[in-house]
């Protein structure tokens, strides 16, 4: 903070005359900030795997892309509030050592050549200048960190809202269409006209009569973009002021490789996630294409985590201890609803308890279930839902009553989304003893 010339006395004491007059501000907002942001990726990892399960493919591509976007800007901010904390604190211990030793370093006590004392001396540039470039460091982590996660709600805000104008259209129209091909020429329509704008105001305006139509025109599509925080310049003077002292190429290139490296980060979790094994030296751990001798606690409702296991069938427990098991089937829009649209069309035809009881046999004929081996005739789905996420699920009840002490296996069919989807032909395995 600028602060009036101290007595001679004070001057080891007191701050350098060019201290960022924010710094205490910035201070208070990382502390406060920094451990809600390092809780805030995990929280949105288990609110889109929760939500995941409820869409089929075509949706789940627009609402991954969502979740990259916020996710990537909770890592940034998650990264920036706790390095902006060490640099200031890098800079806390810089002026607090340079008053407890107010003389500052003596160079001639270091053991080094001459060379090297010129070139640290003509590095060092005294107490201030240290002093100064450890707070200046700190400033623009801050504020380039800041600036990229406000782009980053910004664009996931425009994309959350073409999100739900494609969810709209699709209720609306009741029309079947491929969503991810109609949310992505939806996003280009959002923001093509300000790239072309851009890059013809940059080229073209100089050519362009004043006053004229395609002037004006140039002018509307650039203020409209700019007063919804769109163009970089009008929304982003952090950034011009970035870009306008450090080079616009420089800072083009940081802002990307951030992106990069958030991103890349993000989809090498959700690729460990879907597999832990994905993550560590596992390629020696035996592993069965069918997965048969596998103990998934995803089919374990005492064991799976119903945040970010996959909805599949599961029971109570391993141990078959009562004269039931309860079998969960939850309902997978991603396969389920396309098998039966490919398997049962007739159904779609009828309307009320008619078309609800259709669909529910087409689905216990396509998640069929096999107690060692052997198909179970009088299994019996009714309609119900996994208790600890709300989704639509089918529910049986399996007699054990006379099954031997032991190991035993339930298998529970797939449904095929399509003739070529070979992986869906395996049935689930749920192994339990009794």
């Amino acid at each position: 903070m600028t602060e009036p010339s101290p007595p001679a006395g004070d001057a080891a004491s007191r701050l350098p005359r060019h201290t960022t007059p924010t710094w205490e501000v910035e201070l208070l907002i990382s502390g406060v900030a920094v451990f809600a942001m390092l809780q805030l990726p995990e929280w949105l990892d288990d609110r889109f795997f929760a939500l995941l399960p409820r869409f089929d493919q075509d949706w789940a591509d627009p609402l991954k892309l969502v979740y990259i976007y916020l996710k990537s800007a909770a890592l940034i901010l998650a990264a920036t509030f706790s390095l902006h904390l060490l640099l200031r604190a890098q800079w806390i211990a810089r002026v607090g050592m340079f008053s407890v030793f107010p003389d500052g370093i003596r160079w001639e006590r270091l053991r080094m050549g001459p060379v090297q004392r010129e070139i640290e001396t003509r590095l060092y540039k005294g107490r201030d200048a240290t002093i100064e470039r450890a707070d200046n460091r700190a400033t623009i982590v801050f504020s380039i960190g800041v600036t990229l996660a406000s782009t980053l709600l910004l664009i996931t805000l425009v994309v959350s809202c073409v999100f739900v104008l494609v969810i709209g259209l699709a209720m609306l129209t009741q029309i079947r269409m491929d969503v991810g091909a109609v949310f992505g020429w939806c996003t280009t329509l959002v923001f093509l006209p300000v790239l072309v704008a851009m890059l013809a105001d940059r080229h073209l305006a100089h050519r362009l009569r004043e006053g004229g139509m395609a002037k004006r025109l140039l002018a509307a599509v650039l203020g409209a973009y700019g007063r919804i925080g769109i163009m970089q310049r009008a929304s982003n003077p952090t950034f011009s002021l970035l870009s306008s002292h450090g080079g616009e190429h420089r800072a083009n290139l940081v802002t990307m490789c951030i992106f990069l490296v958030a991103g890349a980060t993000i989809l090498f979790a959700m690729h460990a996630d879907r597999d832990p094994r994905n993550l560590g030296s596992y390629s020696l751990f035996p592993a069965f294409s069918d997965d048969s001798r596998m103990l998934d606690a995803a089919h374990y409702d005492d064991q799976r985590n119903p945040a970010r296991d996959p909805a599949v069938p599961f029971i109570d427990s391993a141990i078959a201890g009562r004269a039931y098991v309860r079998l969960v089937v939850p309902y997978q829009p991603g396969s389920d609803a396309a098998a039966l649209r490919r398997t049962c069309a007739a159904a779609q035809s009828l309307e009320g308890d008619a078309r609800a009881a259709s669909l529910l046999d087409c689905l216990q004929r396509l998640h069929a279930v096999t107690l060692d081996g052997k198909p179970l005739a009088a299994l019996r789905y009714d309609l119900g839902s996994d208790p600890r996420t709300d989704r639509p699920a089918l529910a049986a009840m399996i007699d054990v009553r006379t099954l031997a002490p032991g190991r035993h296996e339930l298998q529970v069919a797939r449904a095929v989304a399509g003739e070529t989807d070979a992986a869906s032909g395996r049935p689930w395995r749920i192994p339990f003893w009794r």
